[in-house]
C-alpha cells in the first residue's frame, strides 16, 4: 500500500500532511509526492527532511487531475500496490484514519471485493464543516451525509483527499483526468467506476482535517450557510468539469434540467457571498460553454482578460 500526495507550493503546509502520514497506526509501504512544478522550496524541504519520500517532479503544473494521473499511474500501475491512499497537500489524517478505512471492508458481509474507494470524513478544524461525498437522488447529484447508525454509507462519489483507492479499479476504468485540471475531477472519476460496477463507500469512523476552500459561515434565513469564495478561474474549472462529466454521462433531460437549475442557484450565491460577483459569473458561463462544447484542458485565460484570473476590481 502506498500514499500519494499532489503537491503545489505547498511548503508551508506539506509537512503536516506527510507527519500525518507517517504516525498511522497501520503504515503504508511507500509514501509518495507529486510536485506539480512548485515555485517555493517545496522539493528541497521534502529531500532534506524526508528523504524517504519517493518525489515525482512534473516539468509544470498540472493540477490535481495532472498530478492524480502521474501519482496512480506509478503507484497503482507501476508499482503494483493493492490500494493507493490519495491526498491533497493541506490535508492531515487523524493516527488511526487508514486503520479504520481498512476496517470498513469487514463491515460489507463479503462484498468487499466491489468496492472501488474508501473514504473518510473530511473535517474542516475551524468550522467543524463536514464534508462526504455525492449521491444521486432522483436526478440530481447532490452532497450526502452518511448514515451515522451505519459504519459504512454508499455513496456514488467521494472527494480525493484521504481516499484509499482499489488499483484493480484503475486497471478497469483507467486513470484520472489529467485535461479536467483541477476540479471535479474525483466526482468524474467515481462516476466512471460507478458506471462500471464498482461502489464507493464511505467509512464513519475515519477522519482527516482538510482546509476544504477556508469556508466561511454565515447565518442566512435562519439557516446555517457555509460558503468557500473561489477565484474567478476556479469557477471556470468547477462548472465546466461538472457540465461535461453530467453531459457526457447522463443522458435524461431532468438530470440536466435539474443541473441547470442548481448552476442557477450557485450564480445567486455568488452574488449573495462572493467577492468577486461580475468575474465569477462570466466565468461560470465561459465554463458552461467550454463544458458542453467538450473544450478541456488547461485554459489560459489570457483571451478573457485580467479579472478572470485575479477578480478584477468588482
Amino acid at each position: 500500500m502506498a500514499s500519494v500526495t499532489v503537491a503545489y507550493n505547498g511548503e508551508s503546509v506539506l509537512e503536516n500532511n506527510l507527519e500525518g502520514i507517517h504516525l498511522q497506526t497501520r503504515r503504508v509501504d511507500e509514501i509518495i509526492v507529486v510536485d506539480n512544478a512548485s515555485r517555493d522550496d517545496t522539493v528541497l524541504r521534502l529531500r532534506s527532511k524526508y528523504p524517504e519520500v519517493t518525489v515525482l517532479s512534473l516539468p509544470e503544473n498540472r493540477g490535481v487531475g495532472g498530478g492524480l494521473e502521474a501519482g496512480l499511474a506509478y503507484a497503482a500501475l507501476q508499482k503494483q500496490y493493492d490500494w493507493v491512499w490519495i491526498f491533497d497537500q493541506d490535508s492531515v489524517p487523524e493516527p488511526c484514519a487508514l486503520e479504520q478505512l481498512l476496517s470498513g471492508l469487514h463491515h460489507l458481509n463479503g462484498t468487499g471485493e466491489s468496492i472501488a474507494v474508501l473514504a473518510p470524513q473530511c473535517v474542516h478544524r475551524r468550522t467543524g464543516m463536514t464534508t462526504y461525498g455525492l449521491a444521486w437522488r432522483g436526478a440530481r447529484l447532490l452532497p450526502t451525509s452518511p448514515n451515522k447508525d451505519q459504519p459504512v454509507t454508499f455513496m456514488d462519489t467521494a472527494i480525493t483527499s484521504g481516499c484509499l483507492v482499489r488499483s484493480s479499479a484503475i486497471e478497469a476504468v483507467g486513470l484520472p483526468r489529467a485535461d479536467f485540471f483541477m476540479d471535479f475531477v474525483d466526482h468524474e472519476h467515481c462516476l466512471r467506476m460507478r458506471r462500471s460496477g464498482f461502489n464507493i463507500a464511505i467509512v464513519r469512523d475515519s477522519r482527516i482535517q482538510h482546509a476544504l476552500g477556508e469556508p466561511a459561515k454565515f447565518s442566512f434565513l435562519g439557516r446555517t450557510v457555509y460558503w468557500s469564495d473561489h477565484d474567478p478561474w476556479r469557477e471556470y474549472y468547477m462548472t465546466r468539469n461538472r457540465v461535461y462529466t453530467l453531459w457526457q454521462y447522463y443522458s435524461r433531460p431532468a438530470v440536466k434540467a435539474l443541473e441547470l437549475c442548481g448552476l442557477i442557484r450557485h450564480a445567486v450565491e455568488i452574488v449573495l457571498f462572493g467577492k468577486h460577483k461580475a468575474a465569477c459569473l462570466r466565468m461560470m458561463y465561459y465554463g458552461f460553454v467550454d463544458g458542453r462544447t467538450g473544450r478541456l484542458g488547461i485554459r489560459s485565460f489570457s483571451d478573457l482578460g485580467e479579472d478572470a484570473r485575479c477578480g478584477g476590481n468588482d
